[in-house]
């Protein structure tokens, strides 16, 4: 059995499909890589270039249908969720003015100070007490405390 074409063509794409793979930090192209090998298979067995490819675009969406989800799952993850979230709900007072459109604003949180800035846009003066509602990069994002009203007995 003599090699043709296409087996060199399908050997070359899984090698480039797998170098693309370990040149990368996620998973980007290990279902071609699945694909073309599965081709490759196809193609020594003497199977019609027609049939090859098609073998090449099932196998790669199948692999990619099923491995995505758990591949979403474990890899490349977004939030990493760090003790500074502990902060998120806590009060915090304003030690300097929060402006967001001048991009000022400093609370305090446990002892600690915190570049802040506002949830609703609104300037909060220094002294006031916030809740604070999340965290955007290493800024807390607040909002006024909601005053407690007075019983009306």
């Amino acid at each position: 059995m003599s090699i043709d074409t296409m087996t060199v063509v399908w050997a070359v794409l899984v090698v480039v499909f797998l170098a693309v793979e370990g040149a990368t930090a996620g998973l980007t192209s290990i279902w071609f890589a699945a694909g073309a090998l599965v081709a490759l298979a196809g193609a020594f067995l003497g199977a019609k270039v027609w049939l090859q490819v098609l073998l090449f675009v099932v196998v790669s969406i199948a692999t990619l249908l099923v491995t995505r989800p758990l591949a979403r799952k474990y890899v490349n993850k977004q939030f990493q969720p760090t003790n500074a979230d502990k902060v998120i709900g806590t009060n915090a007072t304003v030690t300097e003015r929060i402006d967001n459109l001048a991009g000022t604003g400093t609370v305090s949180v446990g002892g600690r100070l915190w570049t802040a800035r506002s949830a609703t846009g609104e300037n909060i003066e220094k002294g006031t007490l916030t809740v604070i509602r999340r965290i955007e990069g290493v800024k807390l994002i607040v909002e006024l405390l909601p005053q407690t009203q007075a019983s009306k007995y």
